[in-house]
């Protein structure tokens, strides 16, 4: 049996897989909040109480940099170390690694249909591929071809400073830098981020779990974009959607990923028909020089959820 995690600043999923016909085959699962508990190790043993299973091999994906096995994550007061997760589960080893890096492996694992293309582009087999993911944070992942096969190499470009690109953006610069020392990526193309775009446009519209610190605005945000019943929500999306494609653009140039740019990640799959209407492909190529290879680029979401679970299922499968 095989035990993975997917583990995130806002909930930690557990799964538990079987290789059934040569394939994974998630036998068990369990969603936590992540806040909720003092740490993975709390809530790793939660989980093997209540499925009473022996895990024989274990990994577990994490937002953060994963450094000799141990990870300080960036969006909880954790500490995680490979070495006592190991003895919790009395494993000779259990792997760690960036979340991006598992939702890059998971990328191999799941199945084609769970795949939404936005542009179908002229994809080379064995050119770089890059991942991204707006959640939580902002994730950003490369895959190299190393021969045979392509191999994920984690990164933390969603911590790289937000570098505007017209007069709204500048003074979205502005406003950002007046509240926080910083200005990365990750504090607008982040569920948090919404609330802040939406500030930025009118602070005289409010809406409910803008003044409460215990309800997350994003998902109400969103809705309303969606249902187009709030003006400042659709606009704050729209930007939201320009920024986006934007820094998917730079991830892509920067790796010359022309193997493909997949958006993963739990809000593009909530936002799906306004990635669809072209305006986070028209912002993604609009680069100086690189419009037109940027317009071949094959552009792909990620629907299914728990594609760093089973990408992580996959490490641990494979001892990679």
């Amino acid at each position: 049996m095989i035990l993975a995690g997917d583990i995130g600043g806002t909930k930690t999923n557990l799964g538990l897989f079987d290789i059934q016909q040569g394939k994974l085959t998630k036998v068990k699962d369990k969603r936590y909040p992540s806040r909720d508990h003092k740490g993975l190790e709390e809530i790793v043993t939660d989980f093997v109480q209540v499925t009473g299973a022996k895990a024989t091999a274990a990994a577990f994906g994490i937002a953060g940099p994963v450094v000799e096995n141990r990870v300080h994550t960036g969006n909880l007061p954790w500490v995680i170390d490979g070495g006592i997760m190991a003895g919790l589960l009395g494993l000779d080893r259990v792997r760690l690694l960036n979340d991006l890096e598992a939702a890059a492996y998971g990328i191999s694992v799941v199945e084609p249909a769970d795949f939404a293309i936005l542009r179908e582009g002229t994809e080379a087999p064995q050119a770089p591929r890059a991942v991204i993911a707006a959640g939580t944070g902002l994730g950003e992942a490369i895959l190299f071809w190393d021969g045979t096969k392509h191999i994920p190499m984690a990164t933390e470009g969603g911590h790289a400073d937000f570098a505007p690109h017209n007069e709204q953006q500048v003074e979205l610069w502005r406003f950002i830098k007046s509240r926080s020392e910083f200005t990365s990526n990750e504090l607008i193309l982040s569920g948090r981020g919404f609330k802040t775009l939406h500030e930025f446009l009118n602070p005289d519209v409010r809406h409910s779990g803008f003044d409460d610190s215990s309800v997350d605005p994003a998902p109400g945000i969103t809705q309303r974009a969606l249902s187009k019943e709030c003006p400042v929500c659709v606009a704050a999306m729209n930007l939201w959607i320009d920024i986006y494609g934007s820094e998917a653009g730079n991830l892509v140039v920067r790796t010359v990923a022309r193997g493909g740019l997949f958006i993963a990640g739990g809000i593009a799959v909530k936002i799906l028909p306004l990635l669809r209407d072209g305006r986070f492909l028209s912002a993604m190529q609009h680069k100086e020089k690189m419009t037109e290879f940027l317009a071949q680029v094959p552009v792909r979401v990620v629907l299914d959820e728990e594609c760093p679970l089973k990408g992580a299922a996959y490490v641990a499968w494979k001892a990679l």
